[in-house]
């Protein structure tokens, strides 16, 4: 019964979220959404999953947003917030 409810939602918010990408709304988010609630039951999904995640890290790593970021605080005369230690 929980496998079937979780393909029910997931699967209904991955629809609209496929919906969205013509009608108005974030339709990879949603679609990002209705992945991540069926790889909490589902294998493959679970793979989607995180091959979307590597992909995300990868291009997020090759766009250089987090030197851009640095850049313009630095330009703004903001200091940087120390690096947390685990």
């Amino acid at each position: 019964m929980k496998k079937f409810l979780i393909a029910l939602i997931g699967g209904t918010v991955l629809l609209l979220g496929v919906a969205m990408l013509v009608l108005p709304g974030p339709g990879a988010l949603v679609i990002a959404a209705g992945v991540a609630i069926l790889a909490t039951e589902f294998v493959w999904a679970r793979r989607v999953w995180r091959k979307a995640k590597v992909t995300v890290a990868r291009a997020r790593r090759k766009s250089g947003l987090r030197d851009w970021l640095r850049r313009q605080k630095a330009r703004a005369g903001v200091k940087p917030a120390p690096a947390e230690k685990m």
